[in-house]
Parts: C-alpha cells; structure tokens; sequence
C-alpha cells in the first residue's frame, strides 16, 4: 500500500473516542477473561485457538509485541468505530425496525417467497448464534498476536465470527482498540480480497452493526465500484442489498450497476427483476434509459408475481418516481386486484401509493377496498391508514364505507401521529367532504396531534398548511393553528422554503380567513404578497383555463344571451378559490346589466378587460379623496337615492361596485339606452376616506336590488369520482361566493360537455335555464 493510501485510511478513521464506562467494563470483562484462561491452562483445557497459535510457532516473523503499531496509532484505531454511536447500542439495520412502531409490514419479506433470492439478498432475520465476549476478546488477542502476519482469510474469518456477538455486547467490541486495528488491517489489504471475502466482510458489518457513517465504509465502497465490471449480476445485487441493511447511501455504486444491468435486463429472471427493482426503489431513483426495458421485462412476467412481490414492485416505482405507462400500470393493478385478499396490509398500502402516483382509477381495486379496508383498518396502524385515505383523496374516489372505517380508527392512533399524518389525513377528509357530525373526535384529535407536533412543522411548514387547508374545506378554523401559521415568522419560513411553493396555500388560508372569521383580530400575510399570489394565479389562469373550449363556448353564447360582451366579465371573483368564474348581474326584472363602463363595447376593449384582473387582482387603486368631492357625493346621497342594501368593501374599482340600471326596451332589443348611479352609503364613504390593508370583496345582500351571478364552468376535477359531489375546494368556493352575496350557476360537465356537440339553439335554451331560473342550477 503507498503512503499516501496509509495516510488517507489513518486521516478517515480519526472519530470521537468511545465512553469511558465501556472502556472500564471492556476492562473488567479482560480481566475476568484472563483469569478464565489461566485456569483452563492449569486443567489442560483448551488455548483458545489452536490453529492460530500453532501457526505462531511455526512463523518466524510473528513479532509478539509491536512498534510498527505504535499506542497513538491503536488509540486512533480505536476511535474510528465511535463516531456513531458512542455507547448506545445500534439497532438491527432492518427496514421494518427503522419504521414507526405502528406500521406492521417487512418490506424484505418478499425475499423470502422463492429460494432464489437466497444468493441475491442477506436474509436480516436469519441471525447468527450468539457466542461469548469471552471469545470475541480471545479473538482480537489474536489479532494482536498476528499483527502484520495476517492473511486475508484470517480478517475475513476474525470479522465474521465477531458479528455472532450478541447486539447488546457489541458495543465491547467496538470500543476495542484491538477491533479497530483489525479494520485497519482490512482496509490495508482490500485489494487481495476475493469477491466472495469481500462481500462476506459486508455480512459481517451488517451483523456488526457497522454504522452508516463510519468512514472505513466509504472505502469498501469505492472498492465495489471498482469491481463492478468484473462481478456476477447476482453478487452485485447481494452486494447492494448489504448497503441497504447498512443504511448507507451508495449512489455511485448503484449506477454502475444500473449500467451493467442494462447489458444485462434480457437475462434477468423474474426474482432477479423484483431484487434489482427493490433496489432501484431504495435508491430513490431509476435511470430514464432503464425504464423502458424493465416495463417490457415485467410485463414479460407480469402474471408470475407473488403476492408480495407485487407490493415490492409497486412500491419501487413510486419510491424511484418512475411514472409508468399507462398500460403497464394498469396490468400491475390488474394482478393486484388478483390476488387481493392475498395481499398483505404493506403490499395493499404500497399498490395504492402506485395508484396515486400513476393516477390511476382502477375501478375492480377500488371497489374491492370497501370490502378489504374495514376488514383491515383497525390493524393498519395510523401511517397505512393515512396511505389509503390519501389514495382516496387524490383519485377524488370517495367511499363513505372506507373513510368511515378509517375515521372510526384514528381517534385511539392519533398521539402516534407524526405532523404529515396529521396533516395528510386532514386534507384528505376534508377533499372528500367527509362530515365531522359522522365521527365528532376525528377532526379535534387530528388537530390536537398536529398541536402536539408543533416543533416539526418548523422543518416541514407543508404539513400545518396542508391541514388547515383540508380543515378550511370544512368551514373549521382552529385559530390557535391559523395564529401560527399566519404569523410574520412562519410566513417567512414558508415562502423561503425551496422545495415546494406553498405561497398559493398561505393565500387560500388567508383569504379564507378574512372572509369566513369577520372578527379575526390575528395576523395576516402583507398586501405585498398577496398580490403577487393573485398576478401568479390570474397569468397561468389566462394561460390555461380561460382558453378551454368549454369555457371560451359558454362565454360565446352567455354574451348573444344577454346582449353583448359587456354583459359578461371573465375573471376570479376569488382568486385565492384558483379557478375563474364567468360574472354577470340582473336586475330586479331580471334584465341584464352590464359589467363594462361603455354601454358598447369593441373586441378590442372586450379583450383588455378578460385579459387584465378585475378589482381583485389590479391592486389597490383610488382616486384623490378632496372636502369638494366628499361635498358633491354627500349631497347627491341627501336627495333620496334608495339604499340597495349593498355592503361595499374597500379598494373597489367602478366597474365592479354595485349598480342601479334601469334597462327601458323602447326600440329593438340592441337598442338599449343606460342610466346608472351609485348609491351612497355610511360603509362606501368609510371606505372613501380610509385606505385597505388587505383586498375585500362586494357582499351583495339577498334583499338588494341587483342579482349577482358566477357561472361555474366546471370539469370532473372539481367533483369526486363518478359522482356529482363536489370536493373540498369547490365546497369552500361555493359556500364563500354565497357569502359574498353571488348566486351560483354551475355548468356540470356530464350537461356542458356533452352540450359543445349540438345546435346552438339547444345551447343557448340550456343557458337561458340555467341563467334565469331562480334555482341556479
């Protein structure tokens, strides 16, 4: 080995030493050791090891006591192991350990479903027998006896029977200095070990319980890597699945072996496929040129996976984020639903994750799930609970029999709730519309749980909103929560948080909130950002929705309905709802009354004014307020104009505060001459003289003079899965425009859809129906 190969192994083992009541019962266990031995002597019983010693005799260059291994260099050595975990005793490096204890399921169980995956995989549950300290001590005597005679069988044999001392114990062996100069043996003689040695020292860091971030690993690794290319695909696959019962991260390993893998995919025999995707999964990423081969290979084998199997397959896709095609993942879904009473509540939960991302309706799974999740929920445990709510949730599949279910099991399981359970699960029930009247302690203790967990929320500011958004949805505001999550701090932490834009989420809350809780006397988010929220939203609006056929149809024949373009206004009413509405207003009579200032006016007018924001995205505008023109309006009011009974906020352009049109039908109908006035009240003057903080809407009262109208063009997303019940947001839009004072028409698209293929008379009949009859649609 070269120096400067000696120099980096002795830098990359410098860790915290161990603790000194280790070292103290280390000594005392030598002790009681030693007094062992001598009297086994004394009865002629037996040296420990008899091979070891007799090849002593025999060596000639045994140095019994060393100068090449000086104590400062041991005492380094000895540090090495440490880093760690001092003196806490490592867990099993299992999968199933590191998960909460409320979530039953191995996701390693599969390889225990054909014999194949014995070469390929390290069976955790299959553990050494346990053998005394006592002779793990005579052990690293050994080692210390042998020194630089030793071979590299000798390392290997030394490491692999020092991973049969029982967990509790180990901690012994690791604050050895003894053990760490066996590491440093190891690492000088890496390059003589086979490919079989090699991964049997592996092994025997996994029973060691090595940890993850000791530094010695980094260079076994980068020997794997060098010995990618000269490796069977099986002992790469095992090699790999040791990394991940370590618990070390090895990317660069791994795509060396997706490399070879790709020379190899036509091979691959069916376990081989599942334990390369179980890898894959782990690794949290699949190469984009692998994808396509490894869809054809599975679905060459598609109809031979095992139960388990399937949910291994399932759940390596959506861990790597590998979208499927469509045809692929519904052929998985196929076998899941299959073999779904087989199935085990892990694998169930990790198909529906693949439903989720793939979104995928799969109706024979979903309907099997109202058979399968009561029988299963009470022993889900509350993160498999959350999966399949969020699974129904995101499909828009709503149940009342599953959520039910799952709602009647989580009061017990919430303490056990981390702050994305909690968070989660609010969102989802709340999406779905599920009634708290049907399980009254469901929404308090998720609330009470996330109360709980508040010091995660400052790593994970998503999980708080998510759950006063799906709370929102409800009309439930806890304001303990909405303080927190609309304070100056946490509003900072959020819009800086890189890896999700949550800003839309902080401007529905707040706008909810203004709206929904009149009194509110907490903290909202600054003017500032909220109309940087609203340009956002108005410009992927004009980008998107307003240019759907159905939309840029309905505005067509509401405009010939009523009279012209100035009779219909493109816009969000509320933005912070993210979807756009399509105003008009009635008078008493229910005569149109237009929305534009001009009685007339040009495309080109027409076009300016769908495509900038109406009041509520324009900011805040105004006109200079003198004594003359508060005189003027004063007394314009002192002459007996009728009050409408309007409420006018503030920061309300003209075009959008409430009107008086008087529409005279004296010639033609497009002959139409307009009167309009403003009416005057104590609240408009207030508004006059005092500027907003924060934008407003027109609440129109159900006794006023004029009908505002939103017509809703919606589409199969607003609504839960073959159904005609709306979900969360759109709950939340409808109850809030109703506040406000607007009647709403919806255009449901199981009626519109199907409509943009008949005669335009049929079009504007329907229209005609929906706009002047009292019931709205």
């Amino acid at each position: 080995m070269s120096a400067s190969r000696c120099w980096t192994v002795r830098r990359l083992l410098l860790l915290p030493p161990a603790s000194g009541r280790e070292v103290s019962k280390a000594r005392f266990l030598h002790r009681d050791h030693d007094l062992q031995k001598k009297e086994e002597e004394k009865q002629g019983g037996g040296r420990g090891m008899p091979g070891v010693w007799e090849y002593r005799r025999n060596n000639p260059y045994t140095v019994r006591s060393s100068r090449h291994l000086s104590s400062a260099k041991n005492t380094l050595l000895d540090l090495a192991f440490n880093r760690g975990g001092g003196s806490k005793v490592a867990e099993q490096p299992t999968d199933s350990v590191r998960l909460p204890p409320d979530v039953r399921g191995d996701p390693r169980a599969f390889q225990r479903c054909r014999p194949e995956y014995r070469t390929m995989s390290h069976d955790l549950s299959l553990s050494p027998p346990s053998i005394a300290i006592g002779k793990a001590f005579e052990m690293l005597h050994d080692v210390t006896e042998l020194k630089g005679s030793l071979r590299s069988a000798d390392i290997v044999r030394f490491l692999s029977e020092l991973g049969h001392v029982a967990p509790e114990q180990q901690p012994l062996v690791h604050s050895d200095t003894r053990f760490s100069m066996l590491l440093r043996y190891s690492v000088e003689s890496l390059r003589l070990f086979s490919h079989a040695q090699l991964l049997e020292i592996l092994r025997a860091f996994v029973w060691l319980n090595i940890p993850a971030t000791h530094s010695i690993l980094s260079l076994y690794e980068a020997e794997f890597s060098c010995r990618v290319e000269d490796m069977e695909f099986r002992e790469l696959l095992l090699a790999a699945d040791l990394w991940r019962c370590l618990g070390r991260q090895v990317p660069r390993y791994l795509e060396l072996v997706y490399t070879c893998a790709a020379r190899v995919l036509d091979q691959l025999e069916l376990p081989e496929l599942v334990q390369l995707l179980y890898v894959i999964g782990e690794g949290r990423r699949c190469p984009p040129a692998l994808l396509p081969p490894l869809e054809l290979l599975l679905l060459k084998h598609l109809n031979r996976l095992l139960p388990e199997e399937v949910g291994t397959v399932s759940l390596a896709f959506f861990k790597s984020q590998s979208s499927l095609s469509a045809g692929t993942a519904r052929r998985l879904a196929d076998q899941a639903h299959h073999l779904v009473e087989e199935l085990s509540d892990y694998a169930l939960v990790n198909v529906l994750k693949l439903l989720r991302f793939n979104h995928l309706d799969h109706r024979g799974l979903l309907w099997a799930l109202r058979c399968e999740v009561p029988r299963r929920a009470p022993r889900m445990g509350i993160q498999g609970l959350m999966h399949v709510t969020l699974t129904c949730s995101s499909l828009h599949y709503r149940d009342d029999d599953i959520l039910l279910a799952v709602a009647q099991c989580l009061p017990p399981l919430a303490p056990l709730c981390r702050s994305k359970d909690a968070g989660k699960l609010l969102w989802a029930f709340g999406m779905l519309g599920f009634p708290p009247s049907e399980v009254p302690q469901l929404y308090p203790c998720l609330t009470q749980a996330m109360r709980l967990k508040e010091f995660e929320l400052q790593h994970f500011p998503q999980h708080l909103l998510t759950g006063l958004l799906g709370l929102a949805f409800l009309g439930l505001y806890p304001q303990d929560l909405l303080n927190l999550a609309l304070s100056e701090d946490f509003v900072r932490l959020a819009t800086g948080f890189q890896h999700l834009d949550l800003k839309k989420d902080l401007f529905t809350l707040d706008a909810s909130v203004g709206l929904e809780i009149p009194n509110w006397k907490g903290p909202r988010i600054s003017p500032a950002l909220t109309e940087q929220i609203r340009q956002q939203l108005w410009t992927f609006a004009q980008q998107d929705v307003c240019l759907k056929a159905e939309v840029l149809e309905a505005e067509e024949l509401l405009q010939e309905l009523l009279g012209g373009e100035a009779f219909v206004q493109k816009h969000m009413i509320l933005p912070h709802t993210r979807s756009i509405d399509l105003e008009l207003r009635l008078d008493s009579e229910g005569c149109p009354i237009p929305l534009h200032s001009e009685p007339k006016c040009n495309a080109k007018s027409v076009k300016r004014a769908s495509s900038s924001p109406p009041f509520w995205e324009g900011g805040h505008t105004g006109v200079m307020i003198t004594e003359d023109l508060l005189a003027q309006l004063t007394s314009l009011r002192s002459l007996g104009q009728p009050h409408n009974e309007m409420q006018p906020y503030n920061e309300m352009p003209p075009h959008s505060k409430p009107c008086r049109v008087h529409l005279k039908k004296e010639q033609e109908d497009d002959e139409r001459m307009f009167t309009s006035g403003v009416t005057l009240t104590s609240g408009f003057l207030e508004a006059l003289k005092s500027p907003a903080q924060h934008p407003v809407y027109p609440q129109v009262s159900t006794g006023g003079t004029a009908q505002f109208i939103a017509v809703q063009v919606s589409t199969r997303n607003h609504f839960c899965y073959q159904s005609q019940q709306l979900l969360g947001l759109q709950l939340l839009k409808r109850r809030q425009l109703a506040l406000v004072g607007y009647r709403v028409v919806d255009l449901p698209p199981w009626e519109w859809i199907p409509l943009l293929r008949q005669s335009r008379t049929e079009k504007l009949a329907y229209l005609q129906g929906k706009i002047f009859s009292m019931q709205g649609g």
